[in-house]
């Protein structure tokens, strides 16, 4: 029988049964809403709130703690005006020691001559990626100008120096590879290694022989081999041994990536980084990784090396194909930036003795300042995150500027102070510092 021949009534409930199945395909059947509305129901409250995320919910138990003892919050402070040596918060000056500003090259005059002079030819943005809609002059300048201060055949600049090592490492290695870091290396890589999908092992802290012991007995299981490590380290100010570093990775097929994130303008008689301080050819490491960000005044990531890695990278990293090219005023600031740097090494034989100068200052005041080899880096370990955040709020109330550095950022009996020096302090600054930690 059709549906032709069917009486009215019989139609109409034909009709409806046809109507609710297409209905409930569709989710918008009164039964399917009513199961969704108790399938909604069944989900706890915390799963659908930013304010009940158990992330959210634990980073609110040390600023809660800290708000019983009356401690200032010592995070997202505003600085007015260019922090150096000195800076001016609220209308006040403190010395400061949480700048990366190692030279004194941001705000200097020739940078922001340079980064003014881009604006007015380039604008104040890229506006595209480089790949798909082109380049700007100023961009390949800086390139060049890197890959020279490394004695290597080129580079590649990204937007950010985080995503420099996470897109790198990525794109450059896999599954059936390892990448094998010093224990205390940077976030970005082990984000990097993580999206790589690769093995991760770590090494315990500049210790060169458990490097190769580890690489004696697991080397033959991989592939590709990248061993990662700091040329200064953020947290510590101690360097790696970059010759026994070398031999390591030759013995074993290895490649060998060196962030320079806090080791340019800091290490070696001009700034050029751990491979001036050693007397090593830049060539030797295979990649050298940097940030525009600290010494040279900018914002951004690079990766030097061979024009085989720097060509992959333009092409298929996806931090740099799929993000939109360093702003041209960026890339202005620290290529002169880094030309006053080569230029003036008297900056950075300035830095390197304040650098010696609080190291001996804090050791002999018998504060511990871990294994800091006194560049630019000093750390005043606390051992106690509450100590660290207790003094980090004295030395502001003196008018001193300096960062803690608490659990989990570093285990707990490694919280501390962490002092940034610059070419710009003076040795009185330096003295008069250590008498109020020490007090």
């Amino acid at each position: 029988m059709t549906p032709s021949t069917l009486g009215l009534k019989a139609k109409q409930q034909l009709i409806e049964r046809f109507l609710g199945k297409k209905a409930s395909a569709r989710g918008t059947a009164p039964e399917a809403t009513a199961a969704r509305s108790v399938h909604r129901a069944k989900v706890p409250e915390a799963f659908t709130r930013f304010d009940r995320h158990p992330g959210y919910e634990k980073m609110l138990v040390p600023k809660a703690a800290a708000d019983r003892l009356g401690l200032r919050n010592p995070f997202f402070i505003a600085h007015d005006g260019v922090a150096g040596a000195t800076t001016r918060i609220d209308g006040r000056e403190y010395l400061n020691f949480s700048s990366y500003n190692y030279l004194g090259l941001n705000g200097h005059p020739a940078v922001i001559k340079a980064a003014k002079e881009a604006i007015d030819r380039y604008g104040t943005s890229a506006s595209a990626s480089r790949l798909v809609a082109g380049e700007r002059p100023i961009q390949r300048e800086l390139e060049e100008a890197l890959a020279d201060l490394y004695e290597v055949e080129d580079c590649v600049v990204f937007v950010s120096g985080h995503a420099t090592n996470v897109s790198t490492i990525a794109t450059l290695f896999g599954p059936k590879d390892l990448v094998i870091h010093d224990a205390l290396i940077h976030n970005s890589v082990l984000e990097g290694i993580k999206l790589a999908g690769s093995t991760r092992r770590s090494f315990p802290h500049n210790d060169t022989q458990a490097l190769d012991a580890i690489l004696t007995e697991i080397r033959h299981q991989f592939e590709r081999v990248l061993i990662v490590v700091e040329g200064h380290y953020s947290m510590d100010g101690d360097i790696p041994d970059l010759p026994a570093l070398i031999d390591i990775k030759r013995r074993h097929g290895c490649f060998l990536m060196v962030d320079e994130a806090h080791a340019l303008g800091v290490l070696g008689p001009t700034g050029r980084g751990l491979h001036e301080h050693y007397g090593i050819p830049g060539k030797e490491v295979d990649i050298w990784m940097g940030t525009l960000s600290k010494t040279l005044a900018g914002c951004g990531g690079y990766i030097a090396g061979e024009r085989a890695l720097v060509e992959h990278l333009k092409y298929a990293a996806p931090g740099f194909v799929y993000s939109v090219g360093i702003a041209p005023p960026l890339a202005a600031a620290s290529l002169a930036a880094l030309r006053v740097m080569l230029r003036e090494p008297e900056r950075v034989a300035r830095l390197q003795e304040n650098g010696r100068t609080f190291l001996r200052l804090a050791r002999e005041a018998g504060l511990d300042t871990g294994t800091s080899q006194g560049f630019a880096i000093v750390p005043v370990i606390t051992g106690s995150s509450l100590k660290a955040a207790k003094l980090s709020n004295l030395l502001f109330e003196r008018g001193i500027n300096v960062q803690p550095i608490v659990y989990p950022a570093v285990e707990e009996k490694a919280a501390r102070l962490r002092f940034f020096l610059c070419q710009s302090h003076t040795e009185r600054q330096l003295q008069q510092t250590v008498e109020v930690l020490s007090a």
